[in-house]
């Protein structure tokens, strides 16, 4: 890769300078207009084939190979951020009050970027390679609004992959694994309602909804212990609880909301953990002289990487940065990602690298106020993102050349 590591040092500032401009200026899901108008103009400026309005916001650029080959892959990165209030202070701090690029899909949309313009210049390779921008991952549906849009029947693809940065994995070092790979990411919510009363002088008189909620919280955690098989992984938390009022603290409230996460890897521990949930709150109010109304939203599919483009994804990093910093087995970890509803429709592989760990051993994680999108890891997801075009799509049809 010398020729693309001298094309990576010559334009690195260029590729910072612009994920420091997405940075700055964020946009939730299916807002991303200013990001999806400076995608497409780049990838237009680079000789990129683009459709815009891809799910309202995304856009998708086509690179076609030089050589033959028939075979099409996608690529893709997010661009949306989160509803977050900035701390970081740094120059390129976002510049929209309670919005901020907290996951690094800033970082992510950036290094796709480059990889694009490197592959325009250098379309040494048999095939299609559809470059993949996705809204509204943080929660707002943006994989499915492009796959309703008809993402794949516009722009077939025989294998998809994506890439995420990890805080706390070293700079640079990838990672990965076959199956279940991320959780998926549903959320719960119980009302419970009962008959309110004088929380001093009449509790006898109220059916006390805080204290079914209370016995709720505690059975919860028994689904886990007692109802989901031990090898197996299923995580519940409350989020939010509301009931009452903090000017009447002597009234017991008649309703009270209760909400919160369910994480699983597989369809039949996610039906357990709905049924049983709803099974509990009805119990529980019932024991408790109330009534509790369960609701269930099934949000972001489990993860499941296929063994074939994990072993594609796998000789890719290794090319790009070294076997050695390459983990073909790593850990499944329970966050959700909706780049899952796309794989249930095309086989692919989701790569992590990493963002970095400062020299006491600490750093910002996701999704807080201080994070940021380490620069210097661009260039070797770029070398990523090419190298999966190589395995992909270059040894193909060099080999059909040379017969």
């Amino acid at each position: 890769m010398t020729k693309l590591d001298d094309w990576l040092g010559e334009h690195h500032a260029e590729f910072t300078a612009i994920r420091r401009d997405i940075h700055a200026h964020p946009e939730l899901g299916l807002e991303e207009y200013r990001t999806a108008r400076l995608v497409a103009d780049r990838l237009r400026e680079w000789g990129v084939e683009v459709t815009e309005g891809v799910g309202k916001t995304g856009v998708v650029g086509v690179i076609r190979g030089n050589g033959p080959g028939q075979r099409a892959i996608g690529l893709r990165a997010d661009m949306d951020c989160l509803a977050l209030e900035e701390l970081t202070g740094l120059p390129h701090a976002s510049t929209v009050p309670g919005r901020m690029h907290a996951c690094g899909h800033d970082g992510h949309t950036t290094m796709l970027l480059a990889a694009a313009r490197y592959l325009a210049e250098n379309r040494d390779f048999g095939g299609t390679v559809n470059l993949i921008f996705q809204p509204a991952e943080e929660g707002r549906g943006g994989a499915n609004a492009m796959l309703a849009d008809g993402l794949f029947e516009r722009f077939p693809c025989d294998a998809i992959y994506g890439l995420h940065n990890t805080p706390g994995l070293p700079a640079s070092h990838f990672g990965t694994a076959v199956g279940p790979f991320l959780a998926s990411a549903d959320s719960w919510r119980v009302t419970f309602r009962g008959v309110g009363g004088h929380g001093g002088s009449q509790p006898h008189r109220s059916t006390d909804i805080t204290y079914a909620q209370a016995h709720f919280v505690l059975g919860l955690q028994g689904i886990i212990g007692r109802n989901v098989a031990p090898l197996d992984t299923a995580v519940i938390s409350v989020g939010f609880i509301h009931g009452g009022d903090e000017n009447a603290s002597n009234v017991i409230p008649s309703e009270l909301v209760i909400g919160g996460t369910a994480r699983t890897y597989s369809k039949d521990v996610r039906d357990l953990v709905e049924r049983r949930i709803a099974e509990l709150a009805a119990a529980t109010a019932q024991a408790w002289g109330c009534e509790a109304e369960a609701h269930y939203h099934r949000g972001t599919s489990p993860l499941v990487n296929a063994a074939e483009q994990v072993q594609v994804a796998v000789a890719a990093a290794s090319a790009a940065v070294g076997a050695a910093h390459v983990n073909g087995q790593m850990l499944r970890g329970t966050g959700g990602e909706d780049f899952a509803e796309m794989m249930l429709v095309c086989p692919g592989a989701f790569m992590r690298i990493g963002n970095g760990v400062a020299a006491d051993g600490s750093f910002a994680g996701l999704h807080t106020p201080l994070y940021d999108f380490n620069d210097e890891i661009i260039p070797a997801g770029v070398r990523y993102w090419v190298g999966l075009v190589e395995q992909e799509l270059g040894q193909g049809w060099q080999a059909i050349a040379a017969e």
